[in-house]
């Protein structure tokens, strides 16, 4: 099952979590990062529309990796990944929001129900981290 798992340096764990794993979240992200190597996948057109259209700066969303790991090199670059929570609720929430208003985003979107409330349960669990002064680290398993 494709999940993407949202961790924080936090002594405690969120009290909220991804629902149906993450995994249309997941598929955004993958396909959001393949289109700048031409992806024409709906996904990867509505990562081009937020990016070019929108002027959403996508980088702390696309800031994830494989949470497997089967090296001293792997597991060296998913420690790079912690990044300030605050940037990734600020990007989730600035999509919704461009997603909100456009009929464009929303017919590329149409096939995927559960991003926009991934993307607001990651903006919540973002917000948690950040109040716990923690990082935030976001893999995936496919």
């Amino acid at each position: 099952m494709t999940a993407l798992i949202v961790e924080t340096t936090a002594e405690e764990q969120p009290p909220f979590e991804l629902s149906n794993s993450g995994a249309e979240l997941t598929y955004f992200l993958s396909f959001a990062v393949a289109e700048r190597y031409g992806a024409q996948h709906d996904l990867a057109q509505a990562a081009g529309v937020l990016k070019r259209q929108s002027r959403i700066n996508l980088g702390p969303l696309l800031q994830f990796g494989d949470a497997r790991v089967e090296n001293e090199q792997e597991r060296e670059d998913l420690e790079k990944l912690w990044q300030d929570p605050g940037r990734v609720a600020e990007a989730a929430r600035q999509v919704v929001d461009a997603v909100a208003k456009s009929a464009k985003l929303q017919t590329l979107l149409a096939e995927f129900p559960d991003l926009v409330v991934q993307l607001e349960e990651l903006a919540e669990i973002a917000d948690w981290a950040a109040q716990q002064s923690s990082k935030l680290r976001l893999t995936y398993e496919l």
